[in-house]
């Protein structure tokens, strides 16, 4: 009897999230609400950087990164800002951090919540991906749509190797 397996992981593709970050640069210049302004947005590493005249125009572009983000095929779960704070000259800032990655805590969760889908259903974990194997298809489609509509996992999952 044959296997089928896929993979779960949680990561991001990396140039659609500088293209979301480019098109963000570009309407927060164009967009009246934010003339005179000075927003950015920085890259480092991680986090990203969300700077503006105010707080409150802070929260904005972070809403626009989101919003193009979501347009490039980037998960709302990918970006987590923080609160935001005042630095020089009264600008206000916020640091999104760019939540990505399978940790242990979750994999055991996740482990778990696969296996109450099925006991024909095992999952392996795989450093920061988890290994799910069925002799059955349809109840590794009932794996993946559980964890799709599954809400309060906080990070964006991808299947992939679907064999």
């Amino acid at each position: 009897m044959p296997e089928f397996s896929f993979d779960v992981v949680s990561e991001y593709d990396h140039a659609e999230l500088t293209n979301a970050l480019d098109q963000a640069r570009r309407e927060a210049g164009t967009r009246f609400d934010f003339k005179g302004t000075e927003p950015s947005l920085e890259h480092r590493g991680g986090v990203i950087v969300a700077e503006a005249s105010t707080e409150d125009r802070a929260r904005a572009l972070v809403q626009v990164l989101i919003e193009k983000g979501a347009r490039r095929g980037l998960s709302a779960k990918l970006f987590k800002p923080g609160e935001p704070k005042t630095v020089g000259r009264g600008r206000g800032q916020i640091e999104v951090k760019l939540n990505a990655g399978i940790d242990d805590a979750l994999a055991k969760d996740m482990q778990k919540r696969i296996r109450g889908v099925s006991n024909k259903v095992q999952a392996r974990i795989q450093g920061d991906q988890l290994r799910v194997t069925s002799s059955s298809k349809d109840q590794l489609q009932a794996v993946i749509k559980m964890l799709r509509e599954a809400e309060d996992i906080p990070v964006p999952l991808e299947f992939r190797n679907y064999r």
